[in-house]
């Protein structure tokens, strides 16, 4: 097993036990140049809220998209469209990734903004 394919494991684990709770989640995904995070209704069919490095308010205040600064600013970004979206709740499902660095910068600065989960 290869580490792509232990990452799929566990994510993989991660959302049945969020499809078991039935609540929104907010999913987080990360590559070397850009970080991502959506949040997606309970069925998994629709997403209500959505931000990432590529965002052009956000890309035009950082320099690089892939460094806990730009993580900590697609959090803020995220919590303030969810409460557009008046979502307040959500799951985290951090997609498999350890949560540490840029995964956990992302998910504080969406707490901090308010974002309960």
């Amino acid at each position: 097993m290869n580490k792509k394919e232990a990452r799929i494991r566990r994510a993989r684990k991660t959302r049945l036990k969020i499809a078991e709770l039935g609540v929104k989640r907010l999913v987080v995904y990360k590559s070397n140049s850009h970080i991502y995070a959506q949040i997606i209704d309970e069925t998994g069919s629709k997403v209500l809220a959505h931000a990432s490095t590529l965002c052009k308010d956000i890309a035009s205040n950082i320099k690089n998209g892939g460094n806990i600064e730009a993580a900590k600013l697609v959090g803020k970004k995220i919590a303030e469209v969810a409460k557009n979206a008046s979502v307040s709740t959500v799951a985290f499902d951090r997609s498999g990734f350890r949560y540490h660095g840029r995964i956990k910068a992302l998910a504080e600065s969406a707490r901090e903004h308010g974002l309960v989960f």
